[in-house]
């Protein structure tokens, strides 16, 4: 049996006047998420408990199924494990973002989609006047980086209590109350504040604003927290598994949950990502592992940008380059299951995460189809199969319970 997972990142969303009431999803010309579903059945999941952020980080450790619950630390601990860097018993990581900050109003949380290789010099300035041996940066993927702090024999001054803002869930909006709060955020402060002086007339920067781009003006510190423990999805589920994303945070799972990593050229974590190139890969990974998991970024960063035509691209996109060829791969190797999901909403409309429910569709072996021909949130929302415990979905999936 063979398995496939396919995460439109973020692509639930609410009616759209300019669609005449429709979602994107509706909106959107889907035929082969279309087809799964009138293959099975279309569902709903909540991914992220009230009690936790909304975050991906959460809604894809549920999604993998595990509850967050009783798993989640911290999302930069898991781009950490993405990176290889491995984290201490007392050591903590951050997640470090470069953004765009203008009269106190968080203008660009990915300053610009700023160059890996500007932010790697950006981040390295940081390290030189802000780091020590406590304080470690590492540079990442365009904007999104890290800070690793070695407590070594003492203590980190970061409890669970400690409580920092995604600047994502900022974008057009004042931040002036929404710098860390509670245990160690006077030193997570001072080096987001220290960095303004660093980046004002760094090179990099004055570059960028030559070339008409938004510069990087500071560090923004979030996301913190200390390594996971999470039993191998191997020994957990008994499949092999494998993942294609250009994420760091998907990255780090994949290594945390024992699957392989596929790196896809042109793979960019955006919406000029490569689409098919991702489908071709997942096609060909289905001779090595049980599970072939794509992750794609687009959708999610189109509604960020609060961009309706990009997302409803982006979803026509993943049809036709990546769902369309799977199924069709996997309906020719005998029995299988495919999964469509998001892993939260992100709304166009807030241009951030938010939690609630999800919907989802899953054909194969097995799985008896229901009323559904459609794949939509408005289809899900009238469907009897709902997860109220999203990481309960991942066993049903993989047919550990009857479908009904």
């Amino acid at each position: 049996m063979k398995y496939a997972i396919v995460i439109p990142d973020g692509c639930a969303d609410e009616p759209q006047e300019s669609l005449g009431g429709q979602t994107p999803l509706e909106a959107a010309y889907l035929p082969a998420m279309d087809a799964v579903a009138a293959a099975g059945v279309v569902g709903r999941a909540n991914n992220v408990p009230t009690s936790l952020p909304p975050g991906s980080d959460v809604a894809n450790l549920s999604l993998l199924g595990y509850s967050p619950l009783e798993h989640f630390t911290g999302r930069a601990p898991l781009e950490a494990a993405a990176q290889g860097i491995e984290l201490g018993p007392g050591d903590w990581a951050v997640r470090c973002n470069l953004v765009t900050i203008e009269d106190q109003c968080m203008r660009d949380f990915t300053a610009g989609h700023i160059s890996s290789e500007e932010a790697a010099v950006l981040i390295a300035t940081a390290a030189e006047h802000l780091g020590s041996d406590r304080l470690q940066f590492y540079p990442g993927v365009s904007y999104r980086n890290l800070l690793v702090y070695r407590a070594g024999s003492q203590s980190a001054p970061f409890t669970p209590d400690t409580r920092t803002t995604p600047p994502h869930d900022l974008t057009d909006k004042s931040v002036l109350d929404d710098y860390p709060r509670g245990p160690g955020c006077d030193l997570l402060s001072r080096l987001m504040s220290d960095s303004v002086g660093l980046f004002a007339d760094h090179p990099v920067n004055s570059a960028r604003r030559k070339a008409g781009k938004l510069p990087a003006t500071s560090i923004w510190l979030w996301g913190l927290g200390s390594t996971p423990r999470l039993a191998p999805f191997s020994q957990r589920y008994g499949k092999r598994g494998a993942m294609i994303t250009a994420v760091d945070l998907l990255r780090g799972l994949a290594v945390l949950l024992g699957w392989r990593r596929i790196e896809v050229p042109g793979a960019t974590g955006y919406t000029d990502t490569d689409y098919a190139a991702k489908g071709r890969y997942a096609v060909a990974a289905l001779d090595d592992v049980d599970v072939i998991c794509v992750h794609v970024e687009a959708t999610d960063e189109a509604s960020h940008e609060g961009d309706l035509d990009a997302k409803i691209k982006a979803l026509e996109e993943i049809d036709h380059h990546i769902v369309a060829p799977l199924h069709e791969a996997l309906s020719a190797r005998g029995d299988y299951r495919i999964l469509v999901t998001p892993d939260h909403p992100t709304p166009l409309r807030t241009k951030t995460h938010s939690h609630g429910y999800v919907p989802f569709a899953m054909a194969g072996a097995g799985v008896e189809p229901d009323e559904a021909t459609t794949y939509d949130d408005p289809t899900s929302n009238r469907s009897k199969l709902v997860f109220d415990e999203g990481w309960k979905l991942m066993p049903y999936f993989l047919g550990d319970q009857a479908f009904s």
